[in-house]
């Protein structure tokens, strides 16, 4: 082993917090590109999802996690199971709290009930600190923070405007084991590309709909094809899968303008991502206390499920 391969580190990192303190954004911006789906709503990300930072000198492993819930519904028992998993199984915990909010009750629940029993070395993140509006309260904020926990290190960050964020991957390599290599140069998600693409298009109903649709529906992209006689065409068939009929209505739209306006965008974004263009398909289906079936969670690619 050369010296350059001694020196060399890897490791998981799983990204903690309440839902929309800014996980999502942090690791896009970090990556360079979008595995996670940012909205203004909360409890976007539902399932881990990994991405790969290569560096020269390290690989991390990011495990962008669920935002921690309550809830009883089969998917917010799954979505819980996903997040403490990715602790469980990182070998850096990232706590991320907003500065413009300080400490919560539910932060400090995430601490007590997962961070502290699992005893591992943990960074926290103070993001959002372009929201403060007395930036003097940020020194007290990590006065605080530091008689919490015994933080290896207390990172404030606006992953928004990225600042601090080459700071914070720096640190971050400090505290990965020397390993070499876990994932190939050119892979940065273990994510199915089905999957990957259901994101897209739940991102643009989210962003579209704003507070119109409560967070009930999924997508499911049934099929990826090769255009048959234009291999520079890729149809993309996919289902949105919605609680109750007036979803159904919020989604499709006046004479169906709101769900050509999503497949638009999806499409648009779509073909940058696989750099051919697509044709997307688009259906709208009703399916009852779909959260609680199953079968279609599985089918949905949720993981933790026995």
């Amino acid at each position: 082993m050369t010296q350059e391969n001694r020196n060399f580190r890897a490791g998981f990192v799983a990204l903690i917090g309440r839902p929309n303190v800014g996980k999502s954004t942090i690791m896009n911006h970090i990556l360079g590109t979008k595995l996670s789906i940012v909205s203004p709503k909360p409890q976007t990300t539902r399932m881990r999802i990994l991405g790969v930072k290569h560096d020269k000198d390290a690989q991390i492993i990011f495990l962008d996690t669920p935002g921690v819930q309550k809830g009883k519904d089969l998917l917010t028992k799954v979505v819980m199971e996903s997040a403490v998993g990715s602790m469980e199984e990182a070998d850096v915990i990232v706590l991320i709290i907003e500065a413009d909010k300080g400490w919560t009750k539910e932060d400090e629940q995430i601490l007590e009930n997962y961070i502290k029993k699992l005893n591992k070395p943990t960074i926290l993140v103070i993001n959002k600190i372009d929201k403060m509006k007395d930036k003097r309260m940020l020194l007290p904020l990590i006065e605080e923070s530091a008689k919490k926990y015994d933080f290896k290190e207390i990172i404030p960050m606006s992953a928004i405007k990225g600042e601090n964020i080459d700071r914070f991957v720096e640190t971050l390599k400090q505290y990965l084991p020397p390993s070499p290599p876990l994932f190939p140069e050119d892979q940065i998600t273990d994510l199915p590309l089905r999957f990957y693409l259901a994101e897209i298009i739940r991102e643009k109903i989210f962003q579209n709909t704003r507070q119109e649709l409560p967070y009930s529906a999924a997508v499911e992209v049934e099929s990826i094809q090769e255009g048959e006689k234009n291999k520079n065409l890729v149809i993309i068939n996919a289902t949105i899968y919605v609680e109750k009929e007036n979803h159904k209505g919020i989604i499709i739209g006046k004479k169906g303008q709101m769900l050509k306006k999503i497949g638009q965008q999806a499409r648009e974004e779509l073909q940058q991502i696989l750099g051919k263009k697509v044709h997307l398909n688009l259906w709208v289906k009703v399916k009852p206390r779909w959260k609680e079936d199953i079968r279609l969670l599985k089918m949905l690619g949720y993981q933790y499920i026995s």
